[in-house]
């Protein structure tokens, strides 16, 4: 899906996972006016919803080109989201959950790195959050710093002074704030798929921890829910 317009635009590569927060964080990318370029993986996990949901955003949003990445993170497993074996949880837990995927955001991060020096971009956007979220490690403020250090270390355009910035535009934003903003940006939040078990259909299960967060997140902003749930 390409769009064939072209602009002067600051490139971007902003990375899409088909749920809310990186649907929110392409429609702020846009705003501040960079032609974005939109980065899925397809890196083994339970359903392909998201994938599916990820490609739907970036053409509803008009993202000047959108990418998916093939990669087999289930081969080394160790998450719920990779491992059939492992029970994706439907209560919430203390400490970091079964659903965080090792190693996760550094191998996105690192690819998408790559395609933002390919395409001349000096600005990747991703959409963690430390603020509602299920603790991930990868999601700190401190692992962004630390990322966006090698970034600069690791590449030719850093080496040659044409610096990376790793942007982080919804970290200290409550969910609820998040969804607040998409809206006045103009997010049809009933494109994205957020469940950590949507059934092919993108039905959220309305169980797992990413539902929870999503149903919370639209109650405290006052917005009714579009999500499509699973009978039950």
């Amino acid at each position: 899906m390409t769009d064939m317009t072209q602009s002067d635009k600051p490139k971007a590569v902003v990375l899409v996972s088909g749920g809310l927060d990186s649907a929110t964080v392409l429609a702020m990318a846009q705003a501040d006016g960079f032609e974005c370029h939109t980065l899925a993986f397809d890196y083994g996990q339970r359903h392909r919803a998201e994938l599916f949901a990820a490609q739907r955003v970036s053409a509803a949003m008009r993202a000047c080109e959108h990418k998916m990445v093939t990669l087999d993170l289930r081969s080394i497993g160790g998450s719920a989201l990779t491992d059939s074996a492992i029970a994706v949880p439907e209560e919430r837990s203390e400490g970091i959950p079964v659903t965080y995927v090792p190693a996760r955001n550094t191998v996105f991060l690192s690819i998408a790195l790559g395609w933002a020096e390919v395409l001349g971009a000096r600005d990747i956007f991703i959409g963690v959050n430390a603020v509602d979220y299920s603790g991930y490690p990868d999601c700190r403020p401190e692992y962004i710093e630390a990322f966006q250090r090698l970034a600069n270390l690791a590449t030719r355009a850093g080496v040659e002074g044409r610096p990376f910035s790793i942007r982080v535009p919804l970290i200290q934003l409550s969910k609820g704030d998040i969804i607040r903003r998409g809206v006045t940006l103009g997010v049809d939040y009933a494109l994205t798929v957020s469940c950590y078990q949507a059934d092919d259909e993108g039905r959220a299960c309305g169980r797992c921890d990413s539902c929870y967060l999503r149903r919370e997140g639209f109650a405290a902003a006052g917005i009714p829910d579009p999500t499509r749930y699973q009978p039950h």
